[in-house]
């Protein structure tokens, strides 16, 4: 082919390339968005502190028996509401019952005696006078040379025979009086032991957990029954050893019971000093009003109160909780952040924040919906 014939051709090729050129279109740029904003700052809140505590009967009765012996008859059942001086336990009681009888015969064989005794204790007084009379009137004749040194002897032993014979007749007066003053408290104390066949509520309460049931042999000691006091509980609450010096028998506590749904106003009745080797804490007891619905074993959370402390606090609004994320978003030199953060109390609408804002931060309140991390944004003047 001829050169003048190629001139043309890519010529022509060139012309074709260039039609089928086009530029590259300009990036569109979203317009930043306007949001509005609330400077982070610090704010001062009352210094609390919370501990969770467990609710305890003020007063727990053990309630077992003195004497040994197979319950015969179990009166109540774990939950019963009880009144102070109800039987709650009845024992097999024929063994002490016989041995009250044996108690109430020997007294009973001891005062048959009194007659007797006093019968020869009057006969030797009898004796005694007798012989005293005639020992004065044998007396004077002896003085008189009336009657011989052997009458006088004879009289003056008779004498002493008699006062002997009535010490003796007094001794065993008082010998039985003994014997019946014994056997009496004998009696006694065999009706008291009878008595403990019958087991008592000391006081107004609830029993909150049984032990025994009838049939089964009740030992000296040996739990029958647990009894918790109505109306009287307390909160007792382990708390750190460092507040050991600031916590005080008669402190205000707020003690908040979730469950109830009421948050009370009570004071700490006790601390004890030693310090739990597990927890490191020392255990503080509260007292708590008497409201219904209370019961041992239950959850509260108590509230030491002392002075001011200064921390970050944001409105509620501005936080983001999706399952276990946290989350708040800032205004960060024009674009929008998430920051991850740790929420500590409530107050008032606002949250405490213990991590991931700073003051002097630019937090986004509220937050518009579909804004996303790293959009552009305008803060609202």
């Amino acid at each position: 082919m001829s050169t003048r014939f190629l001139i043309p051709i890519f010529v022509l090729l060139a012309g074709l390339a260039g039609c089928g050129k086009r530029e590259a279109p300009a990036p569109v740029t979203a317009p930043a968005v306007r949001v509005p904003t609330q400077v982070v700052a610090e704010a001062e809140w009352p210094d609390v502190y919370e501990v969770p505590g467990t609710i305890r009967a003020r007063e727990t009765a053990i309630v077992s028996s003195k004497v040994m012996g197979y319950v015969r008859d179990m009166r109540v059942q774990a939950g019963d509401t009880v009144r102070q001086g109800q039987l709650l336990v009845a024992l097999d009681a024929r063994d002490l019952e016989a041995q009250r009888l044996q108690a109430q015969a020997g007294v009973e064989e001891a005062q048959s005696a009194v007659s007797e005794v006093e019968n020869a204790v009057s006969l030797a007084k009898a004796n005694l006078d007798l012989a005293e009379s005639t020992f004065a009137r044998m007396k004077d004749l002896y003085s008189k040379k009336s009657i011989s040194d052997q009458e006088f002897d004879e009289t003056s032993a008779r004498l002493r025979v008699a006062r002997a014979g009535y010490a003796m007749a007094a001794s065993k007066r008082k010998q039985l009086r003994a014997k019946i003053s014994q056997a009496e408290q004998n009696l006694a104390a065999a009706g008291i032991v009878h008595g403990y066949a019958e087991i008592r509520a000391p006081f107004d309460g609830v029993v909150v957990e049984k032990r025994m049931d009838a049939g089964s042999l009740a030992a000296p000691g040996a739990p029958l029954l647990v009894l918790e006091r109505a109306g009287f509980y307390r909160l007792e609450a382990q708390v750190e050893e460092s507040r050991v010096r600031s916590t005080h028998a008669g402190d205000a506590v707020t003690v908040n019971l979730e469950t109830l749904g009421q948050t009370l106003n009570a004071r700490v009745s006790e601390v004890v000093p030693a310090v739990d080797p597990a927890s490191r804490g020392f255990l503080v007891k509260i007292n708590l009003p008497a409201i219904s619905g209370l019961r041992s074993g239950g959850f509260g959370r108590a509230a030491f109160h002392g002075g001011t402390r200064r921390l970050i606090a944001i409105p509620d609004s501005a936080i983001a909780r999706d399952g276990q994320v946290v989350s708040v978003m800032t205004a960060d030199t024009g674009t929008a952040r998430i920051r991850m953060v740790t929420l500590g109390r409530e107050r008032g609408g606002l949250v405490e924040i213990l991590s991931g804002l700073s003051a002097g931060d630019r937090l986004i309140v509220p937050r518009p919906a579909g804004l996303r991390d790293g959009a552009a944004v305008e803060v609202q003047q």
